[in-house]
C-alpha cells in the first residue's frame, strides 16, 4: 500500500487531476479545499506527506506550513508546496517556512511524483515504497516479502510494519510510544506494552535464520535495529 498523501488545493480541476496521478502512482490520497479543512485531516490521522497550494481561501498555505512545523506532532511531516509563483524570493520564502520542496505550477505529473519519491527517500524512508536490507536481511513493501537468502519468512501485517520502520531508521533508538505513533499509527490508542508482545513475535520469527539480534533493547529507551553488536 502506497504512501498517505493529502492534497491541499482549492482548485477543484487541479487537484482531480493531482489525485488522478497519484492514485495511478500507487499512493492512498485524501484531498482538503482548505487549510481549516487539511487540519481536521491531519488531526484525524496524519499523512505521511502533504501537497500545499501556496493560495487557499481563509488560512494560507504558508500559514499552515508554519503552524505545522510549531506542533510536535506535526513538526516533521514532509511538505511540498505547490504555487504559480516562480520568483527566487517566494521560493527563499516557501522553503524558510519549512516546505521540503517547492513545485512551481504549471507542472508534469511525472515531476510531481519524482519530487514526492524523493521528499518521502528524504524525509519518510518507510512511506517509499523501496527495498531495505539490513545484515543480509531483506525487505520489499511492494510485494510484502521478507527473506534471508533462500529463505523467506512469514510475518503478520503488524510484525512487517514494525520491522519495515525498524529496517528504514537503523541505528536509531525507538521509543515504545514512538514505535506506537510510527507503527500503529497516532490515532490509535494501545498500550506501550504492545509494542513488547509484537517485538517478542517479530524475533521469534528472525530467529528462524538467525536475525533475531538485528533488533536490539536499549535499557530504558526502547529498540532499534542494527547490524553492529550490541554493547
Amino acid at each position: 500500500m502506497g504512501a498517505d498523501i493529502l492534497v491541499v488545493e482549492d482548485e477543484p480541476a487541479i487537484q482531480d487531476l493531482v489525485a488522478v496521478n497519484l492514485l495511478r502512482a500507487g499512493y492512498q490520497v485524501r484531498k482538503a479545499f482548505s487549510a481549516e479543512e487539511a487540519q481536521l485531516e491531519i488531526k484525524a490521522t496524519l499523512p505521511d506527506l502533504i501537497l500545499l497550494d501556496w493560495m487557499l481561501p481563509g488560512m494560507s498555505g504558508i500559514d499552515l506550513a508554519r503552524r505545522l512545523r510549531l506542533e510536535p506532532r506535526t513538526r516533521d511531516l514532509p511538505i511540498i508546496m505547490l504555487t504559480a509563483r516562480s520568483g527566487e524570493v517566494d521560493k527563499v520564502v516557501g522553503l524558510e517556512t519549512g516546505a521540503d520542496d517547492f513545485v512551481t505550477k504549471p507542472f508534469s505529473p511525472r515531476e510531481l511524483t519524482a519530487r514526492i519519491q524523493a521528499v518521502l527517500r528524504r524525509r519518510a524512508p518507510h512511506a517509499a515504497e523501496e527495498a531495505s536490507c539490513v545484515g543480509g536481511l531483506q525487505l520489499d513493501p511492494r510485494t510484502h516479502r521478507v527473506s534471508a537468502g533462500a529463505a523467506e519468512l512469514k510475518l503478520g501485517p503488524t510484525e512487517f510494519r514494525l520491522l519495515h520502520f525498524l529496517m528504514t531508521h537503523p541505528e536509531r533508538v525507538h521509543s515504545r510510544v514512538q514505535l506506537l505513533d510510527q507503527v500503529w499509527g497516532d490515532h490509535v490508542f494501545v498500550e506501550e506494552r504492545t509494542v513488547d508482545v509484537h517485538i517478542r513475535r517479530l524475533r521469534a520469527t528472525l530467529a528462524q535464520t538467525g536475525h533475531d539480534t538485528l533488533i536490539q533493547t536499549v535499557r530504558g529507551n526502547g529498540y532499534r535495529l542494527s547490524a553492529k553488536p550490541k554493547n
